[in-house]
């Protein structure tokens, strides 16, 4: 998965980084456990094995660790320092994060880099298969110095003490480490190979290796290229524009290709790119979007002339001639890897007959219950043959998924005709030959939650085989690429027999996850030949105009060592800039003239192309120096010698920078008579100081930059007032105040000026700032001074307020300060609302990364400042959300509220009611309060309170059960009358959960999906299925032309068994060894047509796992 954070640069060729951070102590002392074993997936090995070894980090009071992040000790692989760092409450994330570190990269030579494959984990120390391990590779050099997951695991998951992730509060971490030698930072994989790859976004890789496929699948590349687009789409804007794009970059950069535009073109945010979603998913959504943009254009009917293909389900009767079918399409096919041993165990098992007899039996019509076969066969096969393998299934037990690593072993040539076409439907072409030849194996590498996903690609259906890892392309055999990629467990010998003489086994983390196949009968007209007549003009001038320009900017690149900026403000900067875009210090430097001369040019010289670009004389200018103050401010620090004028720009640059920073920064003194002409740059003596002055108009609340001066260190502010009110426009014997504008982070420091003390005893020097104004009281203005207008410039906050009802849009904004207390904020915004107590407003936090409200409000008075609401992990919003409440917030946190939906006996509807009781009262009283809201079907009545989460019902809850303790965030609380006849239950009846569910074909993992109303039933002893949907289609109202196409089935965690009309139901509630009543239930499989209920919005306040979705 290889995610890398903070947030991706806005440069597309620039790698996110995890940039390295200080040295910080390591929590625990550890030990390094060097082993013989080598990773899987490490690609190349020489000979001899590459060094490796696995380091084993015990860090003991985990949850009471204080500091941000933790390193590990150091430990040696390869000759090379390295160390773990984590971050224990997630780097900005809700998530662990974790990366390994160079540990000595700051002490290491120019140009140094080392190579890497890794995998960090979290040891599970109840269930060692539930260690989270995650694995990725890579080429560590100074700007990259560490690399890793910033979302390796919940912390929800990690701190949970029942997880076994933290035992007696000590996590253990494991890093396996191996270090490649060889050319990996010089590597080029365009000349290696003739191919190039995709660079990652974060957590990518599984969309790159996808995209590599459909891209050597040339008749799809063909036909996207083929794609109407015009010179007036943004790629950004157009999927298809963006996989043109993206496919002749592909076919003709020497480089590397970002896949930001492509992503763009999804609608996908920064966020969607860091979540990791699943290949089949990804597959299936882009080839039905593209299906939908072909539609109408000359390549309709692509995708399905490629990957479509036909089954046909049968159920065929034994005894009477019945038989029922029923054609569907499929793009791709899931095939079971549990309990199969390769492809063809695989496909034999797809079309494996399920005999339905006994109680199972199939109504048939006119026939009624008949013994019968049911299964699948294939009608027809497409010329690509796409087979996901089912290596990621749901464990029941742990209510977890889990990956299988068994050995599943996949052929180079697939041939479906065997056994006499035993896969075949009877309606099949004879005559087509479904001979396959493999043409890409697609690998994941690492856990269920997450890892790292790269292909196996052969282009041509040659011998030679192509490994597309990202960025790096290489050649490989055909062993790496099938045999070793089948999964299961490996032996290693150790390199101590003396001490074990029994082989080490470890399971090989990387296996198949998707097979491309290539009908033979098909292969020439698929591996095509595409060139540039098959692209667009306006295609190829844009990419050609997009080429040169990253040229362009390759070659300043590569040239800049050879150049210096040089970045020149001017008065006119600061009069333009001061009091607009900035108000401290005196210009934002990368809003000035730049620069770019060559190192070797000399100072003169430059000074005549600035004479040329400001249209002034060489004699009149006088340069100065900035400087980075102790106090964090940049001031003109000294102007520059005769002697550094007479030097090249790159010795100036190399005397006046310490950091080594690439720009010099100067400013550039021209001195104007009263007429405005230029006069020649006064002598300057160690007496002479050089002062920046600002006006502050406390009216306007208005700061500007007046000019400069020059005052003598003995001479007295008095001095110059004249000069001062000259330069504002006011009278000359004006009154006016002086400031000193020392500082402004981390707060800000301006202060009164003596006007009687010289100015060197007031500590004046070149390049401060006076900050002037006319005196005033406070009761005529906000800010009657300039401190008190910094510090608000400082503190100012643009707050967007959302009514948490609403919680996508801006209801209006105010201008608060960061400073505000807790009362006041409440009070601004009742003053907005015109409410008149402002204790009723309620404020609710913002998830920067959700891009949602936070679960839990703010408490009354809960946080001290503005700032404080504001913050989230180490990022600051600027949203928040607000309630009108109709009671006090002090008194409403005394109470405990609940969101209950009561569900009419009698009439369809659902009512939602807040009840408000006090946190001590139980449910017993939420009922009672209930009655006294909704409409009973009769006076006397009875109702129960039930919990329901995903179209479950989990529990009924007892009426003396206190309510401080229910969640009614994430489960809907349900109230419902109690029916007549479940009061009488007698001893021979059971009451039973009853589900709506429909089969989801978008996610293999999971193939029921419930939906809709779960409620409860009755079943009498001996009652059969038919006489129990006479009751639930009556209970229900549906149309009998509707509840024809229902079925019915028993579920027992999550797997359905279809019942037919003569079944005893009774007999199959009889189980009591079930996780929990709700997984044993009667299902209702039809399709999902009601509107989703409004009420189940309160659900989804937390975003979970999202699916892949590609939004235009």
């Amino acid at each position: 998965m290889t995610i890398v954070a903070p947030p991706p640069l806005d440069n597309e060729d620039e790698e996110m980084l995890v940039p390295h951070s200080e040295f910080a102590d390591g929590a625990q002392p550890m030990e390094v456990t060097p082993q013989p074993e080598a990773v899987a997936t490490v690609e190349n090995q020489p000979i001899e094995d590459p060094p490796s070894s696995r380091f084993t980090w015990m860090i003991e009071n985990f949850s009471r660790l204080t500091a941000k992040k933790q390193y590990s000790d150091v430990f040696v692989v390869g000759g090379y320092k390295w160390r773990v760092l984590i971050f224990p409450k997630g780097n900005n994330v809700d998530h662990l994060s974790m990366y390994l570190d160079v540990a000595d990269s700051t002490t290491l030579p120019y140009g140094w880099g080392r190579s890497a494959q890794f995998s960090l984990a979290i040891v599970n120390q109840i269930h060692n298969k539930y260690t989270v391990r995650k694995d990725t590779q890579h080429q560590f050099y100074a700007r990259e110095s560490d690399w890793g997951f910033t979302s390796f695991m919940p912390l929800s998951e990690l701190y949970d003490p029942i997880r076994g992730y933290l035992v007696n509060d000590t996590c253990i971490v494991e890093a396996e480490v191996v270090v490649r030698w060889g050319d990996h930072l010089t590597y080029n994989s365009k000349k290696e190979t003739g191919y190039v790859g995709l660079k990652n976004q974060g957590a990518t890789c599984y969309m790159n290796s996808l995209l590599q496929t459909l891209y050597h699948i040339p008749y799809f590349r063909k036909a996207v290229y083929h794609m109407p687009t015009t010179e007036n789409d943004m790629p950004a804007g157009s999927i298809p524009l963006a996989l043109q794009s993206l496919f002749y970059k592909l076919q003709y950069s020497d480089n590397s290709v970002a896949t930001k535009e492509l992503t763009k073109s999804f609608g996908w945010d920064t966020y969607d790119s860091f979540m990791q979603h699943d290949v089949q998913e990804l597959n299936r959504v882009l080839c039905e979007k593209l299906e939908d943009k072909m539609k109408g254009t000359v390549v309709e009917g692509t995708i399905q002339q490629l990957f479509e293909g036909h089954h046909m389900n049968y159920i065929e009767c034994i005894n009477v001639d019945y038989k029922s079918t029923r054609k569907e399409s499929f793009y791709d096919l899931q095939l079971d890897v549990k309990g199969c041993q390769d492809v063809y165990a695989s496909f034999d098992k797809y079309v494996e007959v399920e005999r339905l007899e006994g109680d199972n039996k199939y109504h048939a019509e006119q026939h009624g219950l008949q013994d019968a076969r049911k299964g699948v066969l294939f009608i027809d096969f497409p010329p690509v043959l796409q087979l996901q393998l089912k290596r990621f299934e749901y464990d029941f037990v742990r209510d977890t998924m889990v990956k299988i690593n068994d050995r599943y072993e996949f052929p180079l040539q697939l041939d479906l005709d065997r056994d006499n076409g035993k896969y075949l439907s009877p309606d099949a072409d004879r005559r087509v030959r479904n001979l396959y030849t493999l043409h890409s194996v697609l690998v994941h590498s690492g856990g269920v939650h997450g890892g790292h996903y790269y292909a196996f690609i052969r282009p041509t259906l040659s011998d030679r085989w192509f490994k597309f890892d990202d960025e790096r392309v290489t050649k490989e055999d055909m062993k790496r690429a099938l045999e070793e990629q089948y999964g299961g467990e490996e032996e290693l010998p150790q390199t101590n027999p003396g001490f074990n003489n029994t082989p080490f086994k470890f399971t090989k983390y990387s296996n198949a996850y998707m097979l491309v196949y290539i009908r033979e009968s098909d292969k020439e007209k698929i591996i095509c030949n595409v060139d540039e007549k098959d692209i667009a003009e306006h295609l190829r001038s844009r990419l050609k105009r997009e080429q040169e320009e990253k040229e362009h900017k390759k070659k300043e690149k590569a040239e800049a060592h050879l150049y210096t900026i040089i970045k020149v403000a001017r008065n006119e900067d600061l009069a333009e800039q001061v009091g607009k875009d900035i108000y401290f210090d005196l210009v934002d430097h990368d809003k000035v003239r730049s620069f770019r001369i060559q190192k070797q040019m000399p100072f003169n010289l430059f000074k005549e192309e600035v004479a040329k670009e400001f249209g002034i004389p060489v004699q009149f200018h006088r340069y100065w120096l900035w400087a980075k103050r102790q106090n964090h401010t940049y001031r003109p620090n000294r102007p520059l010698t005769h002697q550094e004028e007479t030097q090249s720009v790159g010795q100036l640059r190399e005397v006046s920078n310490k950091f080594h920073n690439a720009e010099l920064k100067l400013f550039l003194e021209v001195e104007l008579g009263p007429d405005l002409r230029q006069l020649l740059p006064p002598d300057k003596t160690k007496d002479d100081i050089m002062l920046f002055f600002k006006l502050y108009d406390p009216a306007k609340e208005q700061l500007r930059y007046m000019g400069r001066l020059f005052v003598k260190g003995g001479g007295k502010p008095a001095e110059i007032l004249t000069k001062l009110n000259e330069m504002a426009g006011f009278s000359s014997n004006e009154d006016i105040e002086l400031f000193e504008e020392i500082k402004f982070e981390p707060t800000v420091m301006c202060e009164p000026i003596d006007k009687k003390l010289t100015f060197r005893a007031s500590q004046l020097e070149d390049g401060d700032i006076i900050c002037f104004q006319r005196p005033t009281t406070v009761d005529r203005c906000r800010y009657p001074d300039i401190p008190s207008f910094l510090e608000y410039v400082h503190n100012r906050q643009i707050v967007h307020f959302r009514s948490l009802e609403k919680p996508k849009e801006d209801d209006f904004c105010l201008e608060l300060s960061k400073l505000f207390t807790y009362d006041d904020v409440v009070e601004r915004v009742a003053q907005q609302l015109d409410l008149d107590d402002p204790s009723k407003i309620r404020l609710t936090s913002h998830n920067c990364y959700s891009q949602q409200p936070k679960p839990q409000p703010i408490k009354y008075r809960g946080v001290d400042h503005l700032s404080d609401m504001l913050v989230h992990y180490n990022q600051t919003s600027d949203i928040l959300y607000y309630e009108v409440l109709d009671i006090p917030l002090p008194e409403l946190q005394g109470l405990k509220t609940l969101k209950v939906a009561f569900h009419h006996a009698t009439k369809d509807e659902v009512v939602i009611h807040s009840i408000r009781l006090p946190k001590q009262s139980t449910v017993g009283d939420v009922i009672n309060d209930l009655k006294t809201k909704v409409e009973l079907s009769h006076p006397n009545a009875e109702l129960r309170l039930l919990e329901v989460f995903y179209y479950k019902i989990y529990k009924i809850f007892p009426p003396g059960e206190k309510i401080e303790n229910i969640n009614d965030q994430y489960w809907t609380l349900r109230a419902e009358e109690i029916p007549e006849e479940e009061k009488n239950l007698g001893p021979q009846d059971r009451l039973i959960h009853v589900y709506h569910f429909t089969k989801d074909a978008t996610q293999n993992q999971m193939q029921v999906q419930n939906f809709g109303e779960p409620f409860f039933l009755i079943i009498h002893e001996g009652e059969t299925l038919a006489e129990v949907k006479v009751r639930i289609q009556k209970k229900l109202q549906v149309p009998d032309e509707e509840f024809s196409k229902w079925k019915f089935a028993f579920l027992s965690l999550g797997r359905p068994e279809y019942l037919q009309d003569s079944d005893i139901v009774f007999s199959r509630f009889q189980r009591r060894d079930v996780y929990g009543a709700w997984e044993q239930y009667l299902g209702l499989e039809h399709s999902d047509t009601a509107p989703k209920r409004a009420y189940t919005s309160n659900q989804n306040r937390h975003t979970f796992e999202k699916p892949v979705k590609i939004y235009n």
